[in-house]
């Protein structure tokens, strides 16, 4: 078995993250992102600290890891257990909309090789839909 983004195929055992080109491009994917949540109405209040400097960080080691980079963020904050991390904020589907908005943009400028990019962006697309953790209710407008 393979980690993610790793080929099963002899001799193809590059991961994306070195597809990508290593810790330099997550950390522009994540500035990219955290540059848009700066401004989001919907999304800054999910951010409690003033600085959005600790949760980019934290971003940019886990997907560093997941996608075979350093295992940094395990050996600093343990298993990711996104779902658990991400309960005490409402996550409803304009938030997850809002979210993968910014994270769009974010992928779009990193100017990947398309076959590379849409792995990504599936990855991350299907991350979003996880962390729905409301159900929206059309009686109250949402």
């Amino acid at each position: 078995m393979t980690s993610a983004g790793e080929s099963d195929r002899p001799g193809a055992s590059m991961t994306l993250f070195e597809a990508v080109g290593g810790e330099p491009t997550f950390r522009k994917l994540v500035d990219e992102f955290y540059a848009g949540v700066a401004t989001d109405p919907l999304l800054r209040p999910m951010y409690p600290e003033e600085d959005l400097g600790p949760a980019a960080d934290r971003m940019t080691l886990f997907l560093m890891q997941y996608w075979g980079g350093p295992n940094t963020y395990s050996a600093q904050r343990g298993h990711p257990r996104l779902r658990m991390r991400h309960a005490p904020f409402r996550i409803g589907a304009a938030e997850r909309d809002a979210w993968l908005r910014n994270m769009r943009r974010a992928v779009d400028r990193l100017d990947l090789e398309p076959e590379i990019a849409g792995t990504l962006w599936d990855y991350l697309e299907r991350a979003a839909y996880f962390m729905v953790n409301v159900e929206d209710d059309p009686a109250n407008g949402g």
